[in-house]
Parts: C-alpha cells; sequence; structure tokens
C-alpha cells in the first residue's frame, strides 16, 4: 500500500523530522528555502499533509491546486497564515502548537520590556561606538519596572503569564483589556484588574501587547492610541506585525510622544519599517520570543504530532477547526 507524502516546509530538527518518515514519504526542505507562493503550491502537489511555519500562507487558492491535502500542521500558536474559513470549506484540518511556548515567550517578552524599560540597546549601542567617557546623573536614566502599572493588551496564555511575572516578582499593579474579562479566580492572585481600552492606554507604564492578529486586531495601536498613552510609558509587542501601526509608533518614538518600545513582531515581517530602524529609543529583534532550543523543538515535536495523528485517524492533539474531523481519506 502506498503510503501517504507529506511536505515539510522549512528545516526542522532532523530527528523530529525523521519521526515522520516512519509513517509517510517525506519531502523536506533542509536549505531552508521560503517557497513564492506558487513554489508552494508545486511542493504540495500529491502531498496529503504539510508541516509548516509562519512563512507559508494556505489560502483558497493554494487549497483548489491541492484538493488532495488533507491537514496543515503550524509550527506556531498564531494561524494568521492560514485562512481557516478556507480549510473549513474544503474539509482541511488546520492545527497550530499552544501552551508549549507560553512561559518562554512570557519570559522573552518580560525581558524585551525591561530592556526596552531601562534603555539596554542604547546604552549598549553607546559604549559599543566608544562614547563612555564619564558617569554622568542623567545617562541613560530609563524608568522603573518593580512597582509600575504593567498594562496588557490580550489577556490570554501568554498575557496572563507576563502578568504572573510582573505582580509576583516585581510588585507590579496589572491591568489590563481583553475581549472578555478574566474568571475572578484568575485575576484573584495577581490582583489584576479590568479596564477599558482607553483607560489602558492612559494609565499604563509599560504597555505588552499579546493579543493575536486578526482583521479586527490589525493597527489596534496606531497614532490614535499612542496618542492616549503617558510620554513616560513604553510599548512592547510580543503579539504579530500589523497589531500595532509601525509608521505611526516610529513618529511617537521620533517625537518622545512615548518613551521608548521593544519589537519582537512587525508588519511585513522579516521587512522592517524603515523609520524604526532610524529612533534610537527602541529595542528591536526578530521575532525570537519563543526561540529557547527546548521550546522550538517542543512546537516541531508538537506539529509532527498533529500531523500523524491527522493523516492516521487519530485525533490531533491540538485542532485549531475539529469540526472538520473526521477528515476524508
Amino acid at each position: 500500500m502506498t503510503r501517504p507524502a507529506v511536505l515539510v516546509a522549512r528545516a526542522a530538527f532532523p530527528d523530529i523530522v525523521d519521526r515522520l518518515r516512519a509513517h509517510f514519504e517525506v519531502e523536506d526542505n533542509p536549505a531552508d528555502r521560503i517557497f513564492t507562493k506558487a513554489e508552494l503550491s508545486a511542493k504540495l502537489a500529491g502531498k496529503a499533509g504539510a508541516f509548516i511555519t509562519g512563512s507559508e500562507r494556505i489560502d483558497a487558492e493554494v487549497l483548489d491546486a491541492n484538493p488532495q491535502l488533507r491537514a496543515v500542521c503550524n509550527m506556531a500558536v498564531g494561524y494568521n497564515n492560514i485562512d481557516v474559513d478556507a480549510c473549513n470549506a474544503r474539509g482541511v484540518l488546520a492545527t497550530n502548537t499552544p501552551d508549549v511556548l507560553t512561559e518562554t515567550t512570557a519570559d522573552f517578552g518580560f525581558a524585551l520590556m525591561m530592556a526596552t524599560a531601562r534603555r539596554i540597546a542604547e546604552g549598549e549601542h553607546f559604549l559599543r561606538r566608544g562614547e563612555w567617557t564619564k558617569w554622568a546623573y542623567d545617562m541613560f536614566a530609563g524608568s522603573d519596572v518593580h512597582g509600575a502599572t504593567l498594562g496588557i493588551l490580550g489577556m490570554g496564555r501568554i498575557g496572563q503569564a507576563v502578568a504572573k511575572r510582573g505582580a509576583l516578582g516585581f510588585g507590579m499593579k496589572v491591568i489590563y483589556h481583553n475581549r472578555s474579562r478574566l474568571a475572578p479566580e484568575l485575576e484573584a492572585p495577581i490582583g489584576a484588574r479590568y479596564v477599558s481600552k482607553e483607560a489602558l492606554l492612559r494609565e499604563s507604564d509599560h504597555l505588552v501587547i499579546v493579543v493575536p492578529y486578526s482583521p479586527a486586531s490589525h493597527h489596534a495601536i496606531a497614532a490614535a492610541e499612542l496618542a492616549l498613552m503617558k510620554p513616560t510609558a513604553t510599548l512592547t509587542n510580543i503579539a504579530r506585525g500589523g497589531v500595532v501601526d509601525d509608521a505611526a509608533l516610529a513618529a511617537a518614538l521620533r517625537e518622545r510622544r512615548i518613551a521608548a518600545a521593544g519589537l519582537d513582531v512587525f508588519e511585513g515581517e522579516p521587512k522592517v519599517h524603515p523609520d524604526l530602524l532610524s529612533v534610537p529609543n527602541v529595542v528591536l529583534t526578530p521575532h525570537i520570543a519563543s526561540a529557547t532550543v527546548a521550546t522550538r523543538r517542543a512546537m516541531a515535536s508538537l506539529a509532527v504530532d498533529n500531523l500523524i495523528a491527522a493523516l492516521t485517524g487519530a485525533v490531533p492533539p491540538t485542532p485549531v477547526n475539529p469540526q472538520v474531523l473526521p477528515l476524508k481519506r
């Protein structure tokens, strides 16, 4: 009996990819080329499933060109690269990798927020340029994190993990805005207070954005929202590019209408808005919030678990659209 064929669209841990070979004919991409849409569609020809990352866009056109495709398994918690409605209409399962990256991403988000508040990147660049010749009372004086007001936009798993770090580790006052309020038993241990989005923007000393990307959250933070923030406030984005209007943020930073920003995600990444590259009061990292070896291995392993289960008749651990199960054979 011919085994199903699958595509591994980007380079991944070889030993984890090898787990797929026990079940399927595998075409992988050890050179880690990013396929064009046409190339991706051609690579998917004859494939029953695909292991993908955020760089592969699965839309109606790709699905229609590959009607045999049954499952697309994302090595990411976000899945805005997958048109879930189009998958639903065609009975294609989509999966993601939640939970396994929550704590690691929260660690990074908090670190990025602290680096932003304490002007660490600015200080390092100053030192590397050889400009450090003396101490000064106001040299790279930033803002305190301990005891400050931590605002969180998007209070899902990662938002809650960031909140715990702030409240329990740094004595921060936690406020948040979310589509729905948390249950009291989740708010109480960290003293989190639910507020309107406007109040969140006005009151936060350090705003951390963790809201999922969707058309509804596109430019959720733009010029009007930035205008509500304190001039001493910082903004940290570990959500997705497009949630923040990068051009408006760059202007606010240049004009010191907010103090600083830390960004791990960008509109149109890996391209970065050129205005963000020319302002000193921003910390920039290349979408690496989940980048520890242990966490990236856990993400890859979960994506593989999902793909094996989907194509062997089992229930995948983390389906995005379980309503399409059981899959066509």
